[in-house]
């Protein structure tokens, strides 16, 4: 652990590690938009590598990188079917629709992450002129919302298949992508061969401060990077950034299943616990529990008692929490959080 708490709120609170300092305090720079750095030339080339594409974009965040893969694929006025829990539908603040015209058609999560494969043919607009013309699917995996389940190979495949023969482009919010590959164990280029555009974050599990990626075709990134210059991402020397994003990738990806079994640790520990009624066990960093009739505190209580006991924890829902294993989280902050639940739920 890197400080005194135990944080278990989010893999977002993630710090760089030293040898991503290092790496960011040595970075050979240039300017982005000229296309001369050098080091994040390296990141894109990089991250397109390892997910079997063309290219890549570096971007400043998740949210941007999700809402430059719509604006590219999708015109104003024009649908895009996504899950009812996705984070774009969700948690980007409406951005589709307030900087894009673009009309979110969402169909319901199923508890695996899914969507059900009939819900999205079933909501592909006819051709009329009174309906939006439907123009892209969207999948998260690991779906957040959904216990961080991971989505298959075989359902990925099923829903590019789909969205091939209905002439639809295919995007996935892959924010915690390497996580999926992790859990399911398999070559994450395999598992995103379907998709026609890929966004991932390095600064969740893959513990860079800052950055995710935009990666697809040739074309599409192109596209995508003039856009990005519209909404204002066009960084500088932003090399000292794709320093710590290197290291991700080389480094970080390869130690997911860590933060995995320490999610399957904590979980059954808070299986002993009285008043939590857990999810279904994790499949891959994060576990979420409700709490039972019986618990008389509210939410910020539990958190406030939590904290006092050196871990810091976040609801997800009313009555619900989500826990989110990490690299700063280790076997004793596992011990340490199950510990303190026991002390404040008594």
């Amino acid at each position: 652990m890197n400080n005194e708490y135990v944080d278990l709120r989010s893999d977002t609170v993630t710090k760089p590690t030293p040898e991503m300092r290092e790496a960011m305090a040595e970075a050979e720079v240039g300017d982005d938009v000229y296309g001369d750095d050098p080091t994040v030339n390296r990141l894109e080339e990089k991250a397109a590598e390892m997910l079997g594409k063309e290219a890549a974009l570096f971007v400043p965040s998740g949210t941007m990188g999700n809402l430059l893969a719509l604006l590219a694929h999708c015109s104003r006025g024009e649908e895009v079917i996504c899950g009812d829990k996705s984070h774009i539908y969700v948690n980007e603040a409406g951005g589709m629709a307030a900087l894009g015209g673009i009309y979110p058609h969402p169909v319901p999560n199923q508890k695996d992450g899914t969507l059900q494969l009939e819900d999205i043919r079933a909501s592909i607009q006819p051709d009329d002129s009174h309906r939006a013309i439907t123009r892209l699917v969207c999948i998260e995996n690991t779906q957040n919302m959904c216990g961080g389940a991971a989505l298959s190979v075989e359902y990925t495949k099923q829903v590019g298949h789909l969205a091939q023969e209905n002439n639809l482009k295919f995007h996935m919010d892959g924010a915690r992508i390497f996580n999926a590959a992790a859990a399911l164990d398999v070559d994450i280029k395999e598992l995103v061969a379907p998709a026609d555009s890929i966004m991932f974050c390095l600064s969740k599990g893959l513990v860079a401060p800052v950055g995710s990626m935009l990666v697809g075709d040739g074309a599409f990134t192109e596209k995508a990077r003039r856009l990005r210059k519209m909404l204002g991402g066009g960084m500088r020397q932003a090399g000292v950034l794709a320093a710590a994003g290197l290291v991700s990738l080389e480094k970080m990806t390869v130690r997911l299943k860590q933060d995995h079994a320490r999610a399957m640790s904590l979980y059954e520990a808070l299986k002993q616990v009285s008043g939590l009624r857990l999810e279904a066990q994790p499949s891959s960093n994060m576990v979420y529990f409700r709490l039972d009739d019986s618990v008389a505190l509210t939410e910020d209580q539990i958190i406030a008692q939590m904290k006092k006991r050196g871990v810091l924890v976040d609801w997800s829902a009313p009555r619900e929490f989500r826990l989110v294993t990490h690299y700063w989280v280790d076997d004793a902050g596992v011990g340490k959080a199950a510990r303190a639940f026991k002390e404040t739920l008594g």
